[in-house]
């Protein structure tokens, strides 16, 4: 029995999907265990360059199963396209299941995602408009439609007519907007329903056959610690866990079965959204970052919105991996520094004339300024290498200094967007 949670330590956009795939290829099950089609997961490799929004990233391997556990916001459309379009450019047809105890996107969640957000103007939280936050806010108030729901048509019409009640006086009352009718929604749901029909089943009795027959079991979390309701830069945060202890909750498995929690770390930091970001880099230096980073640029897999630049925050990463509890750190793109003479390092906060290396609430977090240390840059190109002791001695510096920083050992190294640009230590 053997079960790797894959989750990221900062605020999402750590690369997590590159990581995934690169495991997927020894595992049986890939499973997403939270969120939705709020954020992305960009993979490249023989098929070409993929952002993954619902589907888990095993998806290019045929012998995996790909599963959306209960934890997940299932928008049925989005999730259809996606796979349409991976068909379309040539990948084998992925297997996929879909937990019926999931929820359902509906199409009023991401009418009031948008509205609100205008409505809130220069208050707003930066949403991905998604319909991610009245989704789990409908959840948690007893009122989301599962997807086994979807099913039972006299249920899910008691259920819709149930929402409806309180969601068109927001719509008519408050955005001014036209009330919407229990049949529309049926129909359209029904037809959803249909499509995946073939896919829905109790993906919770599927995963503990596959660990009773000593299946491998990769769990793929979305976002970042940072990013957590609870723990996070609240309110600033999405609106499940990214944490590796909510893995067992969202896909449905025993917690004492995640052997392993690999955090993905980013060699600097990128954020999207608003809210405090105590490393932010603007200007022409932010923008250079920005247009080195990745495969095309550091621009929001899903919003396609530019990243807001940072260079490497020890304080929030450190934070980020102690609540991931990982055994063991993945850290991506690396070979973007190389340009730098001189990189550097926040390793700790200045908030009112105080020095802290613990990571702070969002109150505080706003009158943060970085405490930087200056690291030797490589100044060359490093994505051909394979072997970490064949690195710049400056970039194995910067490596060790890293994991003392976080104090967490480091056992992958990502050095280019393609799968095969990898350092195993």
């Amino acid at each position: 029995m053997s079960m790797t949670a894959i989750v990221g330590a900062n605020w999402g956009d750590e690369g997590k999907g590159k990581i995934t795939d690169c495991l997927a290829a020894t595992s049986d099950y890939v499973i997403r265990f939270q969120g939705g089609s709020n954020a992305g997961h960009t993979v490249i490799n023989g098929f070409g360059k993929f952002a993954l929004h619902l589907l888990p990233a095993g998806v290019f391997y045929p012998h995996v199963v790909n599963v959306l556990g209960p934890g997940v916001a299932v928008n049925i459309p989005q999730l259809l396209k996606e796979r349409r379009e991976l068909v379309t450019r040539g990948v084998p047809e992925p297997i996929l299941r879909i937990s019926n105890r999931a929820q359902v996107v509906l199409p009023y969640h991401q009418m009031l995602d948008t509205l609100e957000e205008a409505r809130l103007g220069d208050r707003q939280f930066g949403s991905t408009k998604a319909g991610i936050a009245p989704f789990y806010a409908d959840k948690y108030a007893k009122i989301g439609i599962q997807v086994g729901d979807l099913y039972d048509e006299p249920r899910l019409r008691e259920r819709l007519a149930g929402a409806l009640e309180i969601k068109n006086i927001l719509f008519e009352h408050l955005y001014h907007q036209p009330p919407l009718k229990v049949e529309q929604l049926v129909t359209e749901l029904r037809s959803q329903a249909d499509a995946i029909r073939p896919l829905v089943c109790d993906t919770t009795t599927l995963l503990h056959d596959a660990l009773r027959d000593g299946k491998r079991l990769l769990l793929e979390g979305q976002l970042g610690a940072l990013r957590d309701p609870d723990h996070g830069v609240y309110p600033y945060s999405t609106s499940s866990s990214p944490l590796a202890g909510f893995a067992s909750v969202g896909a449905g498995v025993p917690p004492h079965a995640i052997t392993e929690i690999i955090a993905v770390v980013k060699a600097y930091s990128s954020c999207v959204g608003a809210g405090p970001f105590v490393t932010e880099i603007t200007g022409s230096e932010g923008d250079e970052l920005r247009k080195r980073g990745g495969d095309a640029g550091e621009y929001g897999a899903t919003t396609g919105r530019p990243r807001r630049m940072g260079w490497f925050d020890a304080v929030a990463t450190r934070y980020g991996c102690r609540l991931q509890g990982a055994t063991a750190i993945a850290l991506s793109l690396l070979d973007v520094l190389g340009y730098r003479d001189e990189i550097p390092v926040c390793t700790a906060y200045q908030i009112d004339g105080q020095t802290t290396v613990d990571f702070p609430l969002t109150a505080a977090l706003e009158h943060a300024h970085p405490v930087l240390e200056t690291l030797p840059g490589w100044q060359c190109d490093i994505s051909g290498i394979r072997e970490f002791a064949q690195l710049p001695a400056a970039a194995q510096r910067y490596v060790r200094h890293v994991e003392e920083l976080i104090e967490a050992p480091v056992r992958w190294i990502s050095v280019g967007p393609h799968r095969e640009a990898m350092i195993q230590l």
